[in-house]
């Protein structure tokens, strides 16, 4: 523009020359008077005719000078007919329409924002090949289940080995190992990801390990010979085990299956903690362990790499010096962990997600239907439905093994093994959950739990018979006997295979029944839920019996059927996500 305001051909910025016509929807060259007709290669008119399109009202000429407030604005001129078919290509002459700077920035904006989001796709896809790129995987050998699903609970097994290879870990230990199974967390997540169990198996706890399918590296399978009454840590590493046999030994233990599994090193713990700024974590004493290399005063500490490794390891200086002791102090880091990565000082920054991102993806191990940062995305979205204070961390119930004079491994105490066991493969908490409930999923529950309410028959009264429903074979004999020897439950009999299997035990009754199989459910432990209201049977003598149908939750004779009501054994050690706890 010069002093005057009258434009020059020279001085229009090419972004005005460019217009949106409202009747296409497309851009047009709108060029000043004196300029030449420009050519767009390509470009056509509205309905493909090649006639330029122009703005309907456009005024016939362009000034820079405002005018006066009185003046009548002229009416349009008449358009001249363009020639029915002009030249390709050839656009109408514009007169040069001074378009506002709103406009002029927003047209920039737009263009360069375009840009800007397709750069950011592009990135973001290579991105995303650099995280596939950086995870490596193993076979589950067919010990998993195929990979967890999101509409059902979640078992991941996660390992922590004492293979000392990689930069940096020159200086722990046996540099020379293949690596054990040395910290063990079977993490199984609730079908409604209300709740979560971290539990924690001792790497000196003797267990049987299983032959173990193994696919080597050429691609042949190799089944590994399983070994009896050895420390469960030798699932890994020795023999030529992979993750996949430490899956087997899991299962065989606890009767619960893996979906996945996911192996950590020494390195792993220096990386993550580092990439999310460091973990907070308590010391009720001064800690010098020149073998962990963990020293730090008593007090709150916010601890990462070396330091963060160091103190998992310690065990010689905290509890009573054993591994059971490690267990609890890296129960109390992985807690910490856990609140860090769900605070909104994590989430709320891009470069401690990238970097845990980066950090994740190098540091673990996966099976190989995890082998995918989508799949590992999806499984961090379950993951991130828990609520902290519903993460419990349990031990199995163990105790010294009485076979050794110098304590060194521990077996299982196995009732309470047991119990704990029955509750993560029957998807029960440890904590207790609040729910919200609609008046009438409190209405139905009263109405369950009133079942169990009201007198009582005595066993001896008790008429019942006995169906195997998808239990062991031979159950239903099994338990008549449990019910007529020890129970006092005479009255019972045989009544062989049910017609179809069920998951769930079930004892049906008739209205005038209710109070025998108030009796019977609680000899058997039944909750109000597996009760069913509904007719009796008659039996070889003409009487009317109740039906007892035992599901695949058939535990045994005398076993308490419904896990739903337990509560975790004293000797499983507890603690949850939520509390910070010092470590003694």
């Amino acid at each position: 523009m010069d002093a005057q305001g009258r434009g020059r051909v020279e001085d229009i910025d090419p972004a005005d020359q460019w217009v949106l016509n409202p009747e296409t929807g497309e851009y047009e060259l709108r060029l000043a008077p004196s300029a030449p007709q420009s050519r767009v290669p390509g470009q056509r008119g509205a309905g493909g005719t090649g006639r330029a399109s122009r703005r309907r009202g456009a005024p016939a000429s362009a000034s820079t000078s405002a005018p006066a407030p009185e003046r009548e604005v002229p009416p349009p001129r008449r358009r001249r007919t363009a020639p029915e078919e002009p030249p390709p290509g050839r656009r109408g002459r514009r007169r040069p329409a001074k378009k506002s700077k709103g406009k002029k920035i927003l047209l920039w904006t737009g263009g360069t924002m375009a840009f800007v989001v397709l750069a950011a796709g592009t990135a973001g896809y290579l991105y995303l090949q650099h995280l596939n790129d950086n995870i490596e995987s193993l076979p589950d050998d067919g010990a998993g289940t195929g990979g967890f699903q999101k509409d059902q609970a979640i078992n991941i097994l996660l390992i922590g080995t004492d293979k000392r290879t990689g930069s940096g870990n020159e200086g722990y230990g046996d540099n020379g190992s293949a690596g054990h199974a040395d910290t063990t967390i079977l993490l199984h997540v609730s079908k409604d990801r209300s709740n979560a169990t971290a539990l924690s198996i001792p790497r000196d706890l003797i267990v049987d390990i299983p032959d173990c399918p193994t696919t080597q590296e050429d691609g042949s399978t190799k089944v590994i010979p399983g070994s009896t009454g050895v420390r469960f840590n030798q699932s890994l590493g020795q023999s030529g085990r992979t993750p996949s046999c430490t899956m087997r030994t899991v299962t065989e233990l606890t009767g619960v299956r893996p979906d996945n599994f996911m192996v950590a090193d020494f390195n792993a713990v220096k990386t993550l903690t580092s990439a999310v700024g460091g973990v907070e974590v308590c010391l009720a004493k001064d800690i010098n362990d020149p073998d962990s290399h963990l020293n730090l005063p008593a007090g709150k500490h916010t601890i990462e790499g070396e330091d963060a490794l160091a103190f998992v390891r310690t065990r010689h200086s905290v509890g009573f010096g054993g591994d059971l002791s490690r267990v609890e102090i890296q129960q109390q880091f992985l807690s910490s962990l856990m609140r860090k990565l769900k605070s909104n000082d994590t989430l709320t920054s891009p470069s401690k997600m990238v970097k845990l991102a980066e950090a994740g993806t190098k540091a673990l191990t996966v099976d190989s239907t995890l082998d995918d940062i989508g799949k590992l995305k999806d499984l961090g979205l379950e993951l991130g439905k828990l609520n902290t204070k519903n993460l419990s961390f349990v031990t199995v119930p163990v105790r010294d093994n009485p076979a050794e004079k110098v304590k060194a491994t521990v077996v299982l105490q196995e009732e309470p093994a047991r119990q704990v066991f029955d509750m993560i493969k029957e998807d029960v908490s440890f904590t207790e959950v609040k729910k919200k409930e609609s008046e009438k999923e409190k209405k139905e529950k009263a109405a369950v739990a009133a079942r169990l309410e009201g007198e009582k028959s005595d066993p001896s009264e008790v008429r019942v018979r006995v169906l195997n429903g998808g239990a062991p074979d031979g159950s239903a004999q099994r338990e008549l006997l449990y019910l007529q020897n020890e129970a006092g439950v005479t009255r019972s009999e045989n009544a062989g295979d049910a017609d179809a299997e069920v998951a769930r035990t079930t004892l049906e009754y008739a209205p005038d029944q209710a109070d025998q199989a108030r009796a019977l459910a609680e000899i058997l432990g039944l909750s109000g839920a597996a009760m069913k209201p509904g007719e009796s049977v008659t039996n070889a003598q003409g009487l009317p019996t109740m039906t007892l149908t035992l599901g695949k939750d058939f535990k045994g004779p005398g076993v308490k059927l419904d896990a739903a009501s337990a509560e975790a054994p004293e000797e499983a050690r507890k603690s949850t996500a939520d509390k910070v706890e010092c470590a003694k």
